[in-house]
């Protein structure tokens, strides 16, 4: 089957969880209106299996290895700015 991309609404906590489709790719995380939400190139058909996503303010202390790094995003115009890493 093809592959798509998929939105995922986050919720702002230090740990997501998120069911996608087994293999998904993480593409990116960003803000769309006042929502910060992953894309993801999935594979419909694929079983779910559950990924976990930290989300660390700037300044914010972080474990030495957070995890793989996915993007950067900001909220309320910029005045907080959150990175998002896949750990697993």
């Amino acid at each position: 089957m093809a592959k798509t991309i998929w939105k995922f609404p986050l919720d702002i906590e230090d740990r997501v969880r998120i069911p996608l489709p087994a293999g998904a790719q993480l593409l990116s995380v960003q803000m769309q209106g006042e929502t910060p939400c992953l894309w993801a190139l999935v594979d419909p058909a694929a079983e779910k299996e559950m990924r976990y996503i930290d989300v660390y303010g700037t300044g914010h202390e972080m474990p030495d290895k957070p995890g793989r790094y996915i993007s950067t995003f900001q909220m309320m115009g910029g005045r907080l700015v959150f990175h998002a890493f896949e750990t697993v």
